[in-house]
């Protein structure tokens, strides 16, 4: 018995031996292996207020007319010289840009009368002019006006500005958290930039009499922000 069982060790040895050289063992997947260390997980926030320091206008011409041509002749002719105007103030033909266009008959019973309506974007970079150039528009042949609508024409320097002081608030909060565990704060592991920019842009509090002069507009503020979630180690 002890023969048998002692031959059958020996042939097992054998086996496992020409396996080690016979099987392609580095072929074989056995799996990623990693260790990861306890992380804690923060939001980092840092904002500032801006003048705004752009305005925006919609000015349209609107007209209603039996005749087609005369209604799109009409429209044509109003906001060329609405066009003008706005040059002569000072604005720049870049800073002009047409917004929307329409011509469409009226679908209303015993009424073939044409509907045609032509609006430009007005963008004035001197905010303050914006008194004056809502009374243009005003005076103008506009009969759908619609701002100021005011922003920051440019944030990505103040943005910038605004890591540095977003991942310091994530610090400063993840370091409370591991002190309150009993832990020390490591290094960074992880960061991710959320979303940041302006708040929705304020309109003015507009004040005006008819058609006529009176225009009150305060350009106010918006407030731009940077949002940064940072894992730190824990140790």
């Amino acid at each position: 018995m002890n023969k048998q069982m002692e031959n059958k060790g020996v042939a097992v040895l054998i086996l496992i031996i020409i396996a080690a050289f016979v099987l392609p063992w580095k072929n074989i997947n056995w799996g990623k292996i990693s260790f990861q260390s306890e992380t804690v997980v923060v939001t980092g926030e840092s904002e500032t207020k801006q003048k705004n320091e752009v305005a925006s206008f919609n000015a349209g011409i609107n007209v209603i007319n039996a005749n087609k041509e005369n209604a799109v002749a009409e429209v044509n002719k109003k906001i060329n010289e609405l066009i003008n105007s706005v040059k002569a103030f000072g604005i720049n033909v870049d800073d002009i840009k047409t917004q929307s266009m329409s011509v469409y008959q009226q679908q209303e019973v015993n009424s073939n009368k044409w509907v045609v309506n032509n609006t430009v974007e007005i963008v004035l970079r001197d905010v303050t002019k914006t008194q004056e150039l809502m009374d243009l528009l005003n005076k103008s042949g506009a009969n759908n006006i619609y701002g100021p609508n005011f922003r920051i024409e440019e944030t990505s320097d103040t943005e910038k500005s605004l890591v540095d002081s977003a991942m310091a608030d994530a610090k400063e909060k993840a370091g409370i958290i591991a002190k309150s565990a009993g832990r020390r704060l490591g290094k960074v592991v992880n960061v991710i930039e959320g979303s940041s920019g302006n708040s929705y842009p304020m309109y003015a509090s507009i004040k005006a009499d008819g058609l006529g002069g009176g225009a009150v507009a305060e350009p106010g503020t918006s407030t731009i922000s940077k949002t940064l979630t940072v894992s730190f180690e824990l140790k």
